[in-house]
């Protein structure tokens, strides 16, 4: 291809399909996930090849274009678990368009989905710790009439929160772009989407104390019933100050 001439998605895939060295071929991004691609969406475009075999699209790992980003990956790299895990969402929703290897493609990525449950226990007590820390200071500095660090305050919790959220369900948070796609569809098990979304968005927006109150008065029981009543206890007298107030 030229430079007035770029290759497109549909070039790869049909290159990608007629060379017996691409074992593999996914989607990760808008382009895998129905009903949140827009006009200005690229394909992120995945070439999975066999160990030791040199495909036609190789020597283009890497491009970037206004339509298409390719990657270019050896099986054993990929269920090597190379990539960052950073992409574990994107390779959790991603779409597989070609697996020759009998499934292990498509069942790797398909695992992607799912924390490990120790893992996720150690992180899920981290999140809720960095969540009552922020939402102990929005709160205080409302107190304190310190109005713009409690604004900052909730907007950084809410990262936090969802987080703990996500990681307490063993499931990777989305990206933000993602979030609404990902809870329209997939809702949390304890939570309302509708609820929880606007509920985040009025906190980020205005950091309203009593609201994250509330919110955390949902997120306690949850956190206590998953075995991080430790971390939670671990505020002491700083707990009054998240829980609604009397």
């Amino acid at each position: 291809m030229t430079e007035t001439q770029p290759l497109t998605y549909d070039d790869a895939v049909r290159i990608a399909e007629a060379d017996p060295a691409v074992v593999g071929l996914f989607l990760i991004g808008s382009q895998s996930m129905e009903g949140l691609t827009t006009a200005h969406s690229d394909h992120d475009l995945f070439v999975i090849t066999a160990e030791g075999a040199q495909a036609e699209l190789a020597r283009l790992h890497g491009m970037r274009s206004s339509t298409l980003d390719l990657n270019v990956l050896p099986l054993n790299d990929l269920l090597g678990d190379v990539l960052p895990e950073y992409t574990r969402y994107a390779l959790a929703r991603s779409r597989v368009v070609l697996d020759r290897t009998g499934g292990a493609v498509t069942e790797y990525l398909a695992a992607k989905g799912r924390l490990d449950e120790r893992k996720a226990f150690d992180e899920a007590a981290e999140f809720l710790d960095g969540y009552q820390n922020l939402l102990y200071r929005s709160v205080k500095n409302h107190r304190d009439g310190r109005d713009l660090a409690s604004r900052l305050d909730a907007a950084e919790s809410v990262g936090w929160l969802l987080n703990l959220l996500f990681t307490l369900e063993l499931r990777p948070r989305p990206y933000n772009k993602a979030l609404e796609w990902e809870l329209e569809r997939h809702p949390l098990r304890d939570w309302d989407s509708a609820a929880l979304l606007d509920a985040i968005g009025r906190i980020t927006a205005t950091g309203d104390t009593t609201l994250q109150r509330q919110v955390f008065a949902q997120v306690e029981p949850l956190a206590r019933n998953a075995g991080h009543e430790k971390t939670l206890d671990e505020w002491g007298e700083g707990l009054l100050l998240m829980r609604p107030a009397r």
